[in-house]
């Protein structure tokens, strides 16, 4: 998993690996434990919204958040395409296809895109407020 070395810090010292050192992401393990965990504080920081936690993963939090509808909730397919970054434009949909893809392998069942996508909306009203110490 690729991480920016600062997120790679914040990361470790959330997740409480005393004395990380930046090429300790060499370390398999320990990069995926960084990884995965800071793929789930984005996404619980995201109402667990895959499209904007992909995003959110390789553009820094605060740009989804910026892209975030803030009318009524549009699907995520659509909202996906209005990303202006190209790169993460394509990165986030090569990467919800894959998520389909994959849970189609493990469940050996047929996956809907669209029902797994949902939509982006406003963040709902009984969600805490945004964490801006994400990096």
């Amino acid at each position: 998993m690729q991480l920016m070395p600062a997120t790679a810090r914040w990361t470790a010292k959330k997740i409480g690996i005393d004395g990380f050192e930046a090429s300790q992401v060499q370390d398999l393990e320990t990069n995926i434990a960084l990884g995965t965990a800071y793929l789930k504080l984005v996404l619980d920081e995201l109402e667990g919204s895959l499209p904007m936690g992909a995003a959110a993963y390789n553009a820094g939090p605060g740009r989804p958040r910026q892209w975030r509808n803030t009318g009524t909730p549009i699907d995520a397919a659509i909202w996906a395409e209005t990303i202006p970054f190209n790169e993460t434009r394509d990165y986030v949909k090569k990467v919800l296809a894959n998520t389909v893809q994959y849970a189609a392998l493990l469940t050996g069942q047929a996956q809907s895109l669209k029902a797994r996508l949902g939509q982006v909306g406003p963040r709902g009203n009984n969600s805490p407020g945004e964490n801006r110490e994400l990096p």
